[in-house]
């Protein structure tokens, strides 16, 4: 009927879903296979092509579409008054975070290239929805601090690199599998960990203590336990800001001391839950020494840092795909969006950016599977540093993306919105900007073997490429002026950062990738917005790059 004539669907794009996240995304599956070897590779690459077939499904992307939608809700207490401090989450959170943790997404530290195969399905799982990833990057991040007491890592390690998820409340000895949360920051103190005030007072048996306080920000409140810093009483041992293990639920069944006062309200993320607790006669567990809890969780803190990268990255690579995928379909002006110059510009532009945050942050995962005593100081300075940078430049790349769908993409159906709103929170989480770039000024003034590895790894390209090596004398410029430092850290550490991906683009990537990124980037060829790319490179190959090919 001729009424109908206006409701016929032309000039939109196919929807991206039936197809494989991994192999679509060949900046990672290169990365992979570089960081991969060759007796695992075969099952790495099957391991990451299944998550990415999931991951591509119009099924999983649903599940994320509806965790969003319906956000999780506190209960207190019961209906008969009951105390009972439990959140409710919409049936798809718990596919998802089954999915994951199934996926092997809290397991990097017992497999070959654990490291590098978990970041690669942690980077493809962000894509689906990055909310479920907090209690799977905790869970992974707290082995290495329970590995500060052997006994607590004998015994909580198998449950938390298990692929079995269990969303029950109960005691963790009897659970196939567990999750776990994170409580540091305060009302008063926020980063400040320090200037913590929550008391821990020693019991009669070795180890264990009461806490009595609050936590500002505690993720993932329905975790089978969490790692936390108290003022330990001095009365028995030195005192001091401690780590406690503080167990959900105890080993007789009954619940711990767990108040949550309410739920955050926050922009993005919302499928996950971040609470305000409060301590009142908690049960905890001592890990580690007295007085040593930053020492003892900050390699917590490190793993953590690196998943806000890698989330960063994996949602700038979203974004990107989207806004490829919508040009590569979309006609405009007599032709497809995507071989008009200015748009292909904003594009390569984009893939730049995403393709630069993937090498970069396989290599620290990489780093983390050699364990040598180099790479351990590469990642002292190099972690701090990407997770400053990356997760800074995901907000106005996911902005650009939506933008390059118009507006389709400010409509919350394309996805897009999803994406902006969560784009600013790994550069908050586990320390803001500043956090990251005075961290980095500590390694450089005391661990002097961060920075010898650093420029080691920055070297192995030197030669290759004018613009970069002069990158580097910049940076030399930098580091040999003292004075006034930390009013220019974040200066020192973006250079950091980006002649640490320029050093590997050039090492291994595409001739026409590292050629833009270089010119731009590190030789200042470039303006202040996205898809102010110089004339003379070969974008048109850098956006096919980038294509997700369903």
């Amino acid at each position: 009927m001729a009424g109908n004539s206006t409701h016929t669907v032309t000039n939109q794009p196919p929807a991206l879903a039936g197809y494989d996240l991994f192999t679509a995304d060949r900046a990672l599956v290169e990365a992979v296979e570089r960081h991969t070897g060759p007796d695992v590779l075969d099952e790495v690459r099957d391991e990451l092509s299944t998550l990415g077939r999931a991951s591509g499904s119009a099924q999983v992307q649903e599940w994320g579409v509806q965790a969003n939608e319906h956000p999780p809700r506190l209960r207190t207490h019961d209906r008969y008054g009951h105390r009972i401090d439990e959140v409710e989450f919409h049936p798809a959170w718990h596919r998802l975070l089954g999915k994951g943790v199934g996926a092997g997404l809290t397991g990097a530290w017992t497999r070959p290239a654990g490291h590098v195969r978990r970041a690669a399905g942690f980077l493809i799982w962000t894509q689906v929805e990055a909310g479920n990833c907090c209690p799977l990057s905790m869970t992974h991040a707290a082995v290495p601090a329970l590995r500060a007491d052997p006994a607590l890592a004998a015994e909580w390690e198998p449950r938390l690199t298990s692929t079995v998820y269990d969303r029950e409340l109960r005691p963790a000895a009897l659970k196939p599998g567990a999750l776990f949360g994170m409580g540091m920051t305060e009302k008063q103190g926020g980063s400040d960990v320090r200037a913590n005030t929550t008391e821990a007072r020693p019991l009669a048996e070795a180890g264990t203590y009461t806490l009595r306080g609050h936590k500002w920000f505690c993720s993932a409140p329905m975790s089978d336990g969490f790692l936390v810093l108290a003022q330990a009483s001095p009365s028995r041992g030195q005192g001091g800001l401690t780590c406690f293990l503080v167990p959900r639920v105890l080993a007789d069944g009954t619940r711990n001391v767990f108040l949550i006062q309410r739920l955050k309200d926050k922009l993005g993320n919302r499928s996950n839950a971040s609470a305000e607790v409060e301590f009142d006669g908690t049960w905890a567990r001592r890990v580690g020494e007295e007085g040593r809890g930053v020492r003892t969780i900050i390699e917590m803190v490190a793993a953590t840092r690196l998943d806000c990268a890698l989330g960063s990255a994996g949602l700038m690579r979203q974004a990107v795909a989207q806004a490829v995928h919508h040009c590569t379909y979309r006609e405009a002006f007599g032709g497809k969006l995507v071989d008009k110059p200015l748009m292909r510009n904003v594009l390569a532009d984009l893939a730049l950016e995403s393709e630069a945050a993937t090498a970069l942050t396989l290599r620290l995962a990489a780093a983390y599977d050699d364990g040598g005593e180099q790479e351990r100081a590469f990642l002292r300075l190099a972690v701090p540093a990407a997770k400053f940078w990356i997760t800074k430049r995901c907000a106005p790349l996911a902005v650009e993306a939506a933008e390059c769908l118009g507006g389709n993409g400010y409509v919350e159906e394309s996805g897009l919105p999803r994406l902006v709103r969560e784009s600013p929170l790994n550069s908050v989480w586990e320390g803001a900007g500043n956090v990251q770039a005075l961290d980095v000024l500590r390694a450089l003034q005391r661990e002097p073997g961060a920075l010898d590895a650093c420029l080691t790894e920055i070297g192995l390209a030197h030669g290759a490429d004018h613009r970069l090596d002069r990158a580097v004398k910049d940076l030399f410029t930098e580091l040999a002026d003292l004075d006034g430092i930390e009013g220019r850290a974040r200066r020192l550490v973006e250079r950091l950062a980006l002649v640490l991906q320029g050093s590997l683009l050039v090492r291994y990537a595409p001739p026409e990738v590292a050629d833009a990124f270089c010119a731009s980037r590190l030789g200042g060829d470039h303006g202040a917005s996205f898809g102010t790319l110089p004339t003379g490179l070969d974008l048109e190959s850098v956006v096919e790059r980038a294509r997700p090919v369903p």
